[in-house]
């Protein structure tokens, strides 16, 4: 599993057109972490660990102890009540029932790296490479990866944006949550407004904020020109407890995490998620 981890991390992170070939504009792109500066990188120190962008085994053991937590019936394929228990149920069924539009090329279905998966895509599974777009996606959405990918699940009508009616059909649930959980419910309208203060799309329209009309008003582009805060548009929508982190957030604690060691949000996660999995195993021995 640990190719197919470095595999799949390699077509997430280069093959952005999701045609399951990685072009040579693809692999040159400047934004796109070098993978020929990796292999480079790992010629003069083999510490694999070292490598955060493709090639570390802690994330890889991160990546599939996460699969193998959720996969109860150990087929390797992960159902949609399976993606509902991930992070402790953070994300919403309207998200996660997202599924059978098409995403791009790369191989159709199977444990095939280069597919472009939805959160439940082919029926009713995940495989491991469907798995690991998916919590790449979840846990650090600040990446243009993970940014086309939750921008594609959001479209509900496939028409290229993110309009008031797409927004207010995930937000609707997630309100319920919030309500449900005894959280303060923050109105839809507001949400809008925060978000666009946040984003300030280009082609954003103030009106008609109860959806009707359905007015243009969200486009990858405007997502990816915000990369350090488009990821709180979409945990507003649909990821329950990084939205409230969001809403209750320590500006002490946002101090720290800029002076920490990590450049991202992923290499963060996996660090403190991997320390937690090592404690574990050395208490069961």
């Amino acid at each position: 599993k640990y190719a197919a981890t470095v595999t799949a991390r390699l077509y997430y992170r280069v093959n952005l057109s999701r045609t399951g070939k990685i072009s040579r504009r693809e692999l040159l792109r400047p934004s796109t972490p070098c993978v020929l500066q990796a292999l480079v990188q790992l010629d003069g120190d083999p510490d694999i660990n070292k490598e955060l962008s493709y090639f570390s085994y802690e994330h890889f053991y991160v990546l599939y102890c996460r699969f193998w937590e959720l996969d109860g019936d150990h087929d390797a394929r992960l159902s949609r009540d399976d993606v509902l228990k991930y992070g402790g149920h953070r994300l919403s069924r309207a998200i996660v029932d997202r599924d059978g539009r098409p995403r791009g090329g790369g191989g159709g279905g199977g444990d095939d790296a280069r597919a472009a998966p939805s959160p439940a895509r082919d029926a009713d599974a995940l495989t491991y490479a469907d798995f690991v777009y998916f919590m790449l996606s979840e846990e650090d959405k600040s990446t243009e990866a993970a940014m086309r990918y939750w921008f594609q699940c959001v479209d509900v009508d496939g028409d290229g944006v993110v309009d008031v009616r797409d927004a207010a059909f995930f937000y609707d649930m997630q309100a319920r949550r919030m309500e449900c959980l005894g959280h303060d419910v923050i109105g839809f309208e507001d949400v809008l407004c925060q978000m666009a203060d946040l984003l300030t799309p280009a082609s954003l329209e103030k009106t008609n904020v109860d959806g009707s009309g359905g007015k243009l008003w969200l486009t990858l582009d405007d997502v990816l020109r915000k990369t350090r805060v488009a990821g709180v548009f979409f945990d507003a929508l649909f990821s329950l407890d990084k939205f409230v982190a969001f809403e209750q957030r320590d500006p002490f604690a946002d101090r720290l995490k800029r002076d920490d060691p990590f450049d991202t949000d992923w290499d963060r996660f996996a660090a403190a998620e991997y320390a937690r999995l090592a404690t574990e195993d050395d208490a069961h021995d």
